[in-house]
């Protein structure tokens, strides 16, 4: 048996077939006797040129262990399958399990965008827990508000009621004034009979 790394490019709108490629690929070296040393999902990566106007592809990586007519096979497959854009065998003089160059930087890309992910998620909660404060403060503020004009309104009535009771005290007090002024009148007019006789005595 002879060692083989297979590259292929999937069209990015068929990057869902993938998986199944990959494990029908796999099975067509593990049942003839092979085996499959390095098997690498690179993802979605620009490509240099457009290929079929496509501008991306899905790359994987393949490391074999198997007979020349396995790769015929599979190369047979690559040829007859739409989705497949580009392929390439190489032959390896041993097998090879470490990770590739590729893999590695594919793993860094993830890491980063996690990293960048945390960041976006940690700014979003922060955002929404100071709009949440915000919204807190409003509520407090419009409730004091409230509160302060219910205590302004009966002090308000109340001013209008002293208000309204004043000019009818005032009222009661100008009664109480005229009152002896009429008694005066009635008293006046008593006298006035008293000095009618006196008058009629002099007269006689």
């Amino acid at each position: 048996m002879r060692h083989y790394e297979i590259v292929f490019l999937v069209h990015p709108d068929q990057s869902e077939q993938v998986p199944a490629m990959v494990e029908r690929y796999q099975s067509m070296v593990t049942e003839s006797g092979g085996t499959v040393h390095r098997n690498e999902d690179w993802g979605r990566r620009q490509l240099a040129h457009p290929i079929n106007k496509a501008h991306k592809a899905h790359y994987v990586l393949l490391n074999v262990e198997c007979d020349h007519g396995i790769v015929a096979e599979i190369t047979s497959a690559f040829k007859f399958n739409d989705a497949v854009l580009r392929h390439l065998v190489i032959n390896r003089k041993a097998a090879i399990t470490e990770a590739s160059h590729m893999a590695i930087a594919v793993e860094e890309e993830k890491d980063r965008e996690r990293e960048s992910q945390k960041r976006r998620d940690a700014k979003a909660a922060a955002e929404a827990a100071e709009l949440v404060r915000a919204e807190a403060k409003a509520a407090a503020e419009a409730k004091a508000a409230e509160e302060a004009t219910a205590e302004e309104a009966p002090a308000e009535e109340a001013v209008a009621e002293s208000s309204e009771e004043a000019p009818a005290e005032e009222a009661v007090a100008e009664s109480s004034e005229e009152a002896p002024a009429e008694e005066a009148v009635a008293e006046s007019s008593e006298e006035a009979p008293a000095e009618e006789p006196a008058a009629e005595s002099s007269e006689e």
